[in-house]
């Protein structure tokens, strides 16, 4: 673990949503947007009162019981938020977590075996599409049939929402978008498009609202910026 600490969700269809969060340490994927440094910590942060800005070092190394014991120090939470990284790579001890709150799972959606782990643990998934513009990799095919297979897994269903969400760069290709919507449209409850945050790699508004429009014909989509970046909570 590199952080635990409570906030607001700032992407997607909850902004705005308490959320405590809990920052699992490595990644599968090396994505050109990234904002999560991926060097192992020396120590996990935990901020013990919410947006103080003051922070105990804890060890990296938390087992399960001290998760939760941290994560009961903060009320009405909405859901429990596991980042990274990509916190699939940590599956089985996913699965044992015993949190006081509903389970919200941010992943690349690259895993499938592990999401097969976790899928009866978790109550909300933030599904993030890598396209081929942003894949470092070999073979795409096999990444995106990956990602399919996760969400046929992680699927939205009476016991929990399933929704995707698209970061759209000036390179993301329109057609690209709306073929793994396609592909994925009966698993989950919306499409998110984010627009970068990094305003040099950002598309023209017009781009993104025409791509709304058309993935509307499919699967409900929303255009949801980070908002967290927008008043410095994260």
């Amino acid at each position: 673990m590199s952080e635990i600490f409570c906030a607001v969700q700032g992407e997607g269809p909850y902004v705005g949503a308490r959320q405590a969060f809990v920052r699992f340490v490595g990644c599968n994927l090396d994505c050109s947007y990234c904002d999560t440094p991926l060097d192992e910590p020396d120590h996990c942060l935990f901020e013990k009162v919410p947006g103080s800005g003051e922070f105990e070092k804890l060890s990296p190394l938390l087992c399960a019981s001290d998760i939760e014991e941290k994560i009961r120090s903060f009320n009405d939470l909405h859901s429990v938020s596991l980042t990274g990284g990509e916190p699939l790579l940590h599956a089985e001890f996913i699965r044992e977590l015993d949190l006081p709150a509903p389970v919200y799972l941010e992943t690349n959606m690259t895993l499938p075996e592990k999401a097969k782990v976790v899928k009866d643990s978790v109550d909300y998934v933030a599904g993030d599409v890598k396209l081929p513009e942003e894949f470092e990799g070999s073979n795409f095919v096999e990444h995106i049939e990956r990602t399919y297979q996760c969400f046929r897994t992680l699927r939205s269903n009476q016991h929990r929402d399933c929704f995707c969400k698209i970061v759209v760069t000036s390179s993301t290709k329109p057609a690209d978008v709306m073929d793994v919507v396609a592909q994925i449209s009966d698993y989950i409850s919306c499409v998110v498009l984010q627009p970068v945050t990094q305003y040099t790699r950002a598309t023209d508004i017009q781009t993104i609202l025409s791509l709304q429009e058309n993935l509307l014909e499919i699967k409900n989509t929303l255009i949801i910026p980070q908002t967290h970046k927008m008043w410095g909570c994260l």
